[in-house]
């Protein structure tokens, strides 16, 4: 089973509603929020319906687990704790990532949007192209991480 980390790099503005209602289903209501989506073929169909908005790709365990250290958030936006940790009986972040990659599912006490920062350095391409054309938008494969490391 495949995990994909979704951002959303363009804003709302001149979107169609059907666009934007399937991005809020995919948890990237907001520019710059990101989400794990498992890989179904409903999930593609998504993806591939709002790919000139979002980046997507293949997360790795290291990637996840800086998000979650960093971004990571549990219901009343609280940060991620030892202590939070031990009531949903994980031992550490590590631990939640590859039970994140393993199974697909996220503890219920954790947020499914991650805030992002814009990446340091700014886009190296256009946010209007798709990757393959020279762009940002659209499936990146693993080079998703690279983004990651740069915007968390």
């Amino acid at each position: 089973m495949t995990i994909f980390l979704i951002i959303r790099l363009r804003g709302n503005l001149g979107v169609a509603p059907e666009v934007l209602d399937t991005m809020n289903r995919l948890n990237v209501p907001k520019k710059h929020n990101a989400s794990l989506v498992v890989d179904t073929p409903s999930n593609l169909g998504m993806l591939q319906k709002v790919g000139d908005y979002i980046t997507w790709g293949e997360v790795t365990s290291t990637s996840l687990e800086a998000i979650l250290a960093k971004r990571g958030r549990l219901e009343g936006d609280k940060k991620i704790t030892a202590e939070n940790m031990k009531d949903m009986e994980i031992s550490s972040l590590k631990d939640l990532s590859e039970k994140v990659l393993g199974g697909g599912l996220m503890p219920s006490q954790l947020k499914r949007t991650f805030r992002l920062t814009p990446p340091s350095g700014g886009f190296k391409r256009s946010i209007k192209r798709h990757y393959g054309a020279g762009g940002e938008l659209g499936y990146r494969g693993s080079a998703i991480n690279e983004l990651v490391e740069r915007m968390i």
